[in-house]
C-alpha cells in the first residue's frame, strides 16, 4: 500500500512538472499588461497601422502616372463588351481612337485612386479591437479579406463620384462615348454597347487597391524591414516567427 502510494505522489510531481514546462513553452501574445506581452490594445492599434500604412503605400503605388497604364497587372483595357467589337473598331479606321479612349481610360483610375485613401482610412477606424485580433491571428491576407467584405459596396458607392469626375477630367468619357456612338450606329450593329465606364473602372480601380493591399499585408507580416515603427515591431514581432 505505501508503494502504491509513494507511486501516485512521484506521478502526481512529474505530470506538474511536465505540464509546467509545456505551459512556459507556450507563447504568450496577448496579456493585460506589457510586462508579459502585448495588450488587446496594442495589437489593435498594430493592426489599423499596419493597414493605414498598406492603404498609403497602394494609393502611392497607383496614384501616378502609369499606375494602371505602365502596370502589366492593372492596365485597363476596353470595357468587355468594347472589347469583343476591338478590332471591328480598328478595321474601320478607328485605332487612334481606341487608344486615346484605353490611355484615358487608365488616366483617370490613376487620378481616381488618390481619392480612395480617406475612404480606406474611415473604414480602418470604425475596425473594432476583436476585428483587429482576428486579423493578427488570421492568414496572411486576413485584413485584405476583412476590408472586402465590410467595405466593398461601401468604397463602391463612394469611389464612383471621384471616378465619374477623374474620367470626365481626361476626356475618357468623352473618347469612350465617341467610339461607343460611333460603333452603336453601324447599320450591322444590333446589340448595342453599354456606354457606362464609370462602372467598370470603378470595379477595376477597387481590385487593384485591394491587391496592392494584400501585397502590403504580406509584406508587413513576413518581412521585419517593413515594420517600420516600434508598435510594429513589437505587435508583428511577437505572432510572426
Amino acid at each position: 500500500m505505501k508503494t502504491f502510494i509513494s507511486t501516485l505522489i512521484i506521478f502526481s510531481l512529474l505530470t506538474t512538472s511536465v505540464h509546467s514546462q509545456i505551459k512556459l513553452k507556450l507563447p504568450k501574445i496577448f496579456s493585460k499588461d506589457t510586462s508579459s506581452g502585448i495588450t488587446e490594445n496594442e495589437a489593435g492599434q498594430g493592426i489599423k497601422e499596419a493597414l493605414t500604412k498598406g492603404v498609403t503605400n497602394a494609393v502611392l503605388n497607383l496614384n501616378k502616372t502609369d499606375g494602371f497604364f505602365g502596370s502589366e497587372a492593372y492596365k485597363l483595357f476596353l470595357p468587355p463588351d468594347a472589347k469583343k467589337v476591338e478590332t471591328t473598331l480598328r478595321n474601320v479606321g478607328m485605332g487612334a481612337q481606341v487608344d486615346k479612349a484605353i490611355l484615358s481610360i487608365n488616366r483617370g483610375a490613376e487620378d481616381a485612386v488618390g481619392f480612395a485613401k480617406p475612404i480606406f482610412v474611415d473604414a480602418i477606424k470604425q475596425m473594432t479591437i476583436t476585428d483587429a485580433l482576428n486579423i493578427l491571428k488570421g492568414p496572411k491576407d486576413a485584413a485584405t479579406q476583412y476590408f472586402k467584405q465590410k467595405t466593398t459596396d461601401k468604397l463602391i458607392k463612394a469611389f464612383t463620384p471621384s471616378v465619374k469626375s477623374s474620367l470626365e477630367k481626361v476626356d475618357a468619357t468623352k473618347y469612350y462615348g465617341d467610339i461607343v456612338k460611333t460603333y452603336n450606329n453601324f447599320p450591322t450593329t444590333f446589340k448595342k454597347m453599354n456606354p457606362d465606364l464609370t462602372s467598370y473602372v470603378v470595379g477595376k480601380a477597387v481590385d487593384a487597391l485591394f491587391d496592392q493591399i494584400a501585397k502590403e499585408e504580406a509584406n508587413i507580416r513576413t518581412n521585419p524591414v517593413a515594420r517600420t515603427t516600434d508598435i510594429l515591431k513589437k505587435v508583428f514581432g511577437s505572432v510572426v516567427k
